[in-house]
């Protein structure tokens, strides 16, 4: 009997090789991958925190008494132009760690990683929060018990719309969700251009059958019928 010419196609996105999470092997490599890859995302947030205290404007306050300081302009657009700048960090370090997450872990392990990549990022939002408000905040308070009413000092950034801490998972989910979807849809466009290659009528087993009117048997001497009349 001849064997069949038909292959299933590799999953894009599924794991590959000895990494199979089904195997203990591959499931302590999937959670080290996990926690690897939530450890470094975390870390992450600490170096945005860094970024965002370096680049978002600072207001300026005047002291008014000894551990008293009010905002020289309260319509100042500093505390929204902070707000603002946390949010591309956030966006920025998101798809850094979506992207490594899935390079790093979804590829090879499967969504196990993926997890990890969320709870870095969810992580490095707070730690990003916390790391920008703290620089310079002993300095700034220390100047507002110390300094003379009418002295001038920048207040270190701080965030005001606490829903910008979301845009670090949310952009980290993005990056990975959509490398997926786009695999999905180029394996799909690739299975059906092998459908249309291969054609919807092919069958090899006993007897080949090639399409309507062409059949021929597995005994070449009981002779064969193509489709037309022998006498």
């Amino acid at each position: 009997m001849a064997e069949s010419s038909q292959h299933p196609l590799p999953s894009p996105g599924g794991p590959v090789g000895g990494d199979r999470p089904g195997n203990a092997t591959g499931q302590l490599r999937a959670l080290s991958a996990t926690l690897a890859i939530a450890a470094g995302g975390a870390l992450l947030g600490v170096a945005g925190g860094l970024v965002w205290a370096a680049i978002a404007p600072q207001a300026l306050f005047m002291v008014a008494s000894r551990g008293v300081a009010y905002v020289v302009n309260p319509e100042t657009s500093a505390f929204i132009a902070a707000d603002g700048w946390f949010s591309v960090v956030a966006v920025a370090g998101g798809a850094i760690i979506g992207l490594a997450g899935y390079l790093l872990g979804v590829r090879r392990f499967g969504p196990l990683p993926a997890v990890g990549a969320l709870v870095g990022a969810t992580a490095a939002a707070f730690l990003a929060w916390w790391v920008g408000r703290n620089m310079g905040l002993a300095a700034f308070r220390y100047q507002l018990g110390i300094s003379k009413p009418g002295a001038l000092i920048h207040q270190p950034a701080d965030l005001g719309a606490r829903g910008a801490l979301a845009f670090w998972p949310l952009a980290a989910g993005a990056v990975i969700g959509g490398i997926e979807l786009a695999a999905a849809l180029r394996e799909r466009r690739r299975h059906a251009a092998f459908e249309q290659y291969r054609g919807p009528e092919q069958y090899r087993g006993p007897g080949e059958y090639r399409g309507p009117g062409k059949y021929r048997g597995p005994d070449a001497q009981h002779g064969s019928w193509d489709g037309q009349s022998r006498g």
